[in-house]
C-alpha cells in the first residue's frame, strides 16, 4: 500500500533524529511524489537501476535515495520540484563519468536525475546550430553532425562522455587549439532551476546565468540541451605521433623545454596534440587539421629541435580520426554503456614550467612514476600559446577560469588505476606528491585544477578555489541568488555566500 505525499513528509520530519529512519522516510516520500507527478524511475535493484547507479570510478560507489529517468522537461521540473518538497540534493547525470562520481551526488542518499534517455541530436542548417539534448553522449553528437552536412564542434575524445558534463566544464580535445573548448561553442542552454522554471538562457536571454553555466553548470540547475555553434569538418585531418626518449631526467627537461617553448610562439593554429606518458613510453600525440604533407611542413620546426622524426601518420576524414582515438570503443553509444575503471586522478593548468619546477619534475617522474607499477599515465595537452583558440576568448566571457596566454599553457591529468582489486589505501601519495613537485615551485595565482577530473579527496573550500580562482566569488553571488538552500549539491559544489 502507497502512503500519500503528505503522510510521507510528516513522517520525514518525525525521523529527523534517526539518520537511517530519515533515508528510509526520504525515500517512501520521493517515491510518493515522482508516481503522483508520473515521472518515471528506475525500480530499486532492478537492471536498470544497477546499470545507472553503476559508476565510472569503480572507487567511489554510493546509493542514491531515487532515480529519476525523465524523457521530458516536463518531467525534470517534476522532479526538481519533488526533491525541493522532499528536501533531498538533486544531481543531474549525463554519461556518468564523473571522476569523483559526482553525478551519482558524491556521498550516499541524493536524489540522481539520469538524463541519457534525453539524447536527441537535431541540426539547423540556416543557422549552423545544433541542439543537443543533455544525454546525449560524445560519440552520438560527432556522428549525428557528421551524417548532417559534415558539421562539428569541438570536444573530446572518448564517445561515451555525457555532452553536458563535459561541455559545461571546459571541454578539451583535438580540436581545441584550432577552435577552442567545447564551452566555447555554446550559444544556448535550457535549464530547470531550483525553483523547478524552466528557462532558456543565452547572450541575450539571463546572460548572467548563461555566463555561469558555462564553466560551472552543475552548480545552477539541470541543464535540460545546449545550442552549439558548429563549423564544416575539415575534409582532411591528419593523426600523428612522435616518439620522445624521456628515459631520464636530464632528457625531460631539455625536450619539455624545447616543446614549453614551440607551444609559446610557434605551434600553428590547426595543430593539436598533448604528451602521453607511461611506463612503456613518451609520445607526442595528436591531430592535425589538414594534410599528411601540410602536417609535415608545419611540424618540421619542432622536429629539428627536438632532433625527432614522425613516428606515426596517417590521413583520416573526421570521423576516421574520431574513431581512431577512441582505441576500438563503439562510437555512436548511448545506453547501456559499462566502461568502468578503478582509480585515482589529479589535474592541473599551470604555465611555462621554470627550470627548477621542470627538474623536480622531471626528477620525480624518473625516480618516483617510474618505479610505481600500476597502470598509472600523465598527460599533458598542449592547451595554450600564441595561436590556441583557447587563450584568444576574453577571460571574462565565461565562468570557466583558464584564459590566461601568459599562465595557462598546459593542462593536465594524472591517472593511477589499477587493473584488479581495490586501489591501495596508500596509494594516493603518489600523485599526491606529483602534483606537489609542481605547485611548489609556482604562486597560486599561476595554476589551477580542471573540474573535469575532479579529485575528491580535496575539501570543498580548496577545490571551489582551484576549480574557479577569480570567477568564484561572482560564482558564489550567483549561487546564492538561483539555489540558496542548495538543492543543487555535491561535496565540492559552490556554496553561497
Amino acid at each position: 500500500m502507497h502512503l500519500s505525499f503528505a503522510t510521507s513528509i510528516t513522517l520525514v520530519s518525525l525521523a529527523a533524529a534517526n539518520p537511517l529512519s530519515n533515508r528510509l522516510a526520504k525515500r517512501a516520500a520521493i517515491d510518493d511524489c515522482l508516481r503522483t507527478a508520473n515521472v518515471p524511475v528506475d525500480a530499486p535493484n532492478s537492471n536498470d537501476w544497477r546499470a545507472d547507479s553503476n559508476p565510472f570510478n569503480q572507487r567511489l560507489k554510493y546509493t542514491p535515495v531515487a532515480i529519476a529517468v525523465p524523457t521530458t522537461v516536463a518531467q525534470v521540473q517534476a522532479a526538481v520540484s519533488c526533491a525541493a518538497k522532499v528536501n533531498v540534493k538533486v544531481n543531474p547525470k549525463s554519461g556518468g563519468h564523473s571522476y569523483a562520481s559526482f553525478g551519482l551526488g558524491g556521498e550516499d542518499g541524493h536524489f540522481v536525475v539520469q538524463l541519457d534517455r534525453m539524447n536527441a541530436v537535431t541540426y539547423d542548417s540556416a543557422t549552423e546550430i545544433a541542439t543537443v539534448q543533455a544525454g546525449a553522449r560524445l560519440g552520438r553528437v560527432a556522428t549525428a553532425l557528421y551524417n548532417n552536412g559534415k558539421r562539428a564542434f569541438s570536444h573530446g575524445t572518448c564517445p561515451g562522455v555525457g555532452v553536458a558534463g563535459h561541455s559545461l566544464h571546459g571541454g578539451f580535445g583535438f580540436s581545441s587549439h584550432t577552435y577552442g573548448l567545447a564551452v566555447d561553442a555554446i550559444v544556448g542552454a535550457t535549464v530547470v532551476l531550483a525553483d523547478s522554471s524552466v528557462v532558456e538562457t543565452s547572450q541575450t536571454e539571463n546572460p548572467h546565468i548563461f555566463w555561469a553555466l558555462r564553466g560551472a553548470g552543475s552548480n545552477f540547475g539541470i541543464v535540460t540541451s545546449l545550442k552549439f555553434k558548429t563549423f564544416a569538418a575539415p575534409s582532411q585531418v591528419t593523426v600523428f605521433a612522435i616518439n620522445l626518449p624521456w628515459t631520464n631526467a636530464s632528457a625531460i627537461v631539455q625536450g619539455w623545454s624545447t616543446i614549453q617553448d614551440w607551444l609559446k610562439a610557434e605551434m600553428p593554429k590547426e595543430m593539436n596534440g598533448r604528451i602521453l606518458g607511461n611506463r612503456m613510453q613518451t609520445q607526442i600525440q595528436g591531430l592535425y587539421h589538414g594534410t599528411q604533407a601540410q602536417l609535415r611542413t608545419a611540424i618540421q620546426p619542432l622536429l629539428t629541435k627536438l632532433n625527432a622524426q614522425i613516428s606515426q601518420q596517417q590521413q583520416y576524414d573526421w570521423m576516421g580520426a574520431f574513431s581512431y582515438y577512441t582505441y576500438g570503443q563503439q562510437v555512436d553509444v548511448s545506453r547501456p554503456y559499462n566502461l568502468v575503471e578503478t582509480f585515482y586522478s589529479k589535474s592541473l593548468v599551470t604555465p611555462a614550467l621554470p627550470s627548477n619546477v621542470l627538474q623536480n619534475v622531471a626528477n620525480y617522474w624518473i625516480q618516483k612514476a617510474m618505479s610505481n607499477n600500476r597502470n598509472w599515465f600523465i598527460i599533458i595537452d598542449l592547451y595554450g600559446g600564441a595561436n590556441s583558440a583557447i587563450t584568444k576568448v576574453a577571460s571574462n566571457a565565461t565562468a570557466y577560469a583558464f584564459r590566461d596566454p601568459n599562465n595557462h599553457l598546459f593542462l593536465y591529468e594524472f591517472y593511477d588505476r589499477v587493473n584488479f582489486g581495490s586501489y591501495p589505501s596508500n596509494g594516493f601519495e603518489f600523485l599526491d606528491g606529483w602534483v606537489k613537485s609542481f605547485t611548489d615551485g609556482l604562486t597560486t595565482d599561476q595554476w589551477g585544477m580542471y573540474i573535469n577530473y575532479a579529485d575528491p579527496t580535496m575539501n570543498r573550500t580548496m577545490a571551489q578555489d582551484v576549480y574557479y580562482r577569480k570567477n568564484l566569488p561572482k560564482l558564489r553571488a550567483l549561487k546564492t541568488e538561483l539555489d540558496p538552500t542548495e538543492l543543487f549539491y555535491y561535496p565540492q559544489a559552490i556554496q553561497p555566500v
